[in-house]
């Protein structure tokens, strides 16, 4: 099972690229991690369902064909780190890829959002995407940990 976090947006600050690089190359080789930016659409004059729409063609590329789809997502599933792991354990049960979605500036379509098998929240706070990233790739190595009864995560 290979995992992918598709994002919209780029040029994140070397800081967070290096937190998010030391987080997936922590992650076991039978689950390789990797984050795949997707461009922002240009805003102009355009409505936000619209270019959330052009953003939701990149995505589903990007994500690739057959692959489970994850929405992160402010209304989403609050889960504790143990239910996360306990989710993510029965993913790779499963073995299909995985793809986790981060929306851009205007959030998720909302047919991407009905199409996913899944919709997490990572917290009740407002998060910079890229701190989004960043938070998903540490509790992707903490539920990997857990699984594994790896010391990292201490309860």
């Amino acid at each position: 099972m290979k995992l992918a976090i598709v994002a919209v947006g780029h040029k994140q600050p070397d800081w967070l690229r290096a937190g998010c690089q030391e987080y997936l190359k922590r992650m076991p080789r039978e689950l390789p991690t990797r984050i795949v930016e997707v461009k922002p659409e240009p805003r102009g004059a355009r409505t936000r369902e619209q270019l959330q729409a052009a953003e939701k063609m990149r995505i589903l590329e990007a994500a690739g064909a057959g692959v489970r789809l994850i929405a992160l997502d402010e209304k989403g599933s609050d889960l504790t780190t143990q239910k996360f792991a306990e989710r993510l354990a029965a993913w790779m049960q499963d073995g299909r890829d995985t793809a986790f979605l981060i929306g851009g500036a205007d959030g998720l379509d909302a047919e991407l959002k009905q199409r996913a098998e899944a919709t997490l929240r990572l917290s009740s706070l407002t998060l910079p995407h890229g701190m989004a990233r960043l938070l998903l790739c540490e509790q992707l190595y903490r539920a990997v940990s857990l699984i594994r009864n790896h010391p990292y995560h201490r309860e």
